[in-house]
Parts: structure tokens; C-alpha cells; sequence
């Protein structure tokens, strides 16, 4: 595990730009915390280190947004809304989790289908700043 305070949104995108130059196609990210945390800002440094002019939403009505990276697809999800874990089947997103980098908000949704190798990224408050969490990650060099 490597933890990492993050003092403001400047620096969680520079934290997702490293994790975009970290990531590759199959590997799966379960990201944690809660609303305003930071997830859909960390997710934009990691696509906007590849694609600089690519508005990155959160995925939260859509369910889905699909970047294609220079080096791999890459599926951002929100899985709040899901009632049941097999709906991840319906998205494609078992399937993409085989062949795309998945990052997955609401892991929890999916259950068993939770990928055992998913790394985690887990976000939680700290004053004003951020402190960031990542398991499975190996010896990220931040």
C-alpha cells in the first residue's frame, strides 16, 4: 500500500497523470470515496495526460464513458445505480474488464464479479487536501 496526501486539485491531476502512464489495457482499478472526493478529477489527469483536450465527465448518468488511449481503451464507470451485479454484464463491462483499463466508482456494486486483482485507489478527506490510499499497486513511484 502507498498512501499520498494530495493538497489540492492541482496535484490530484498530477497524481492521475502518473497513474495514466502506470496503467495498462486489463487492468482493473476500483476506486473509493465519497461525493466530491476527487475521483472524477483524478480520472481526468489520467486521460488528459494522452488526450490534453478531452472533457472528461462523470460517468454518473451515463453510467459509462469510453476514452480511446494511445495505448489501450480505457472504461471510467460509475456503479452506483446498478441493483444487481450481473447488470454489469448488460454495460459490457465484464468483457471490457478483460481487454480495457477499467476504473470502476461504486466497486462494491459488481460483488464477486469484483475482479481479485483490481488495484484500489481510495480517496478520503483531509482538511482541505486529500489523502489517497493505492493497494495493489506495487511499488508506485509517486
Amino acid at each position: 500500500m502507498t498512501q499520498i496526501s494530495v493538497k489540492d486539485e492541482a496535484a490530484m491531476l498530477a497524481l492521475g497523470a502518473q497513474l495514466g502512464r502506470a496503467l495498462r489495457a486489463g487492468d482493473t482499478v476500483a476506486l473509493i470515496g465519497g461525493l466530491g472526493a476527487g475521483k472524477t478529477t483524478l480520472v481526468r489527469g489520467l486521460v488528459q495526460v494522452a488526450l490534453p483536450r478531452e472533457t472528461v465527465p462523470s460517468p454518473t448518468y451515463t453510467l459509462v464513458q469510453t476514452y480511446e488511449l494511445p495505448n489501450y481503451e480505457l472504461w471510467h464507470c460509475d456503479l452506483y445505480r446498478l441493483e444487481h451485479p450481473d447488470e454489469a454484464y448488460e454495460l459490457g463491462l465484464i468483457d471490457a474488464m478483460g481487454e480495457a483499463a477499467c476504473i470502476l466508482e461504486w466497486p462494491d456494486r459488481l460483488g464477486a464479479l469484483l475482479p481479485d486483482d483490481a488495484m484500489t485507489i481510495e480517496i478520503g478527506f483531509e482538511g482541505e487536501g486529500r489523502q489517497v490510499k493505492l493497494t495493489g499497486w506495487g511499488n508506485f513511484d509517486v
